[in-house]
């Protein structure tokens, strides 16, 4: 199964100059804990609930603070035509739960995201769950 399959649609940017509690409450709208951050309509990076506690709220920093001043710009990514286990292995080597998708190795246009309940709830094969299981072990 490729990624294309079961990953969300290509997300709603969040400006650089957004604040953090811009951020949160965006978090909060979708339900999800990471927003996609762009500068001038181009990914500069991921701001996930995470950074918002230990980056953000940990280290005293206000609520009005700039989320381009506290966004990772390391993005993990993988392609839309990957296989799910290799981005599973991936996943679990990178101690992450999600990943930017691009649309291909030569164009590498941002489609969407892809986490590991996108791969749980869209996948039966029992090799696949063994995956899953095995990129959530750093997490307990």
């Amino acid at each position: 199964m490729q990624v294309r399959e079961v990953m969300s649609a290509k997300p709603e940017f969040l400006s650089a100059d957004a604040t953090i509690r811009d951020a949160a409450v965006r978090m909060k709208e979708k339900g999800c804990g990471c927003v996609p951050v762009a500068r001038n309509d181009r990914l500069i990076g991921m701001l996930t609930d995470r950074d918002i506690t230990i980056r953000a709220v940990a280290e005293g920093k206000g609520m009005d603070e700039k989320v381009g001043d506290l966004v990772q710009e390391k993005v993990l990514y993988c392609y839309q035509e990957d296989d799910v286990k290799d981005v599973l292995k991936n996943m679990k080597e990178q101690k992450v739960q999600r990943l930017v998708v691009l649309k291909g190795k030569d164009d590498k246009d941002f489609v969407g995201m892809v986490t590991v309940g996108d791969i749980a709830d869209k996948c039966a094969d029992s090799d696949i769950s063994q995956s899953i299981a095995n990129c959530c072990k750093h997490y307990h």
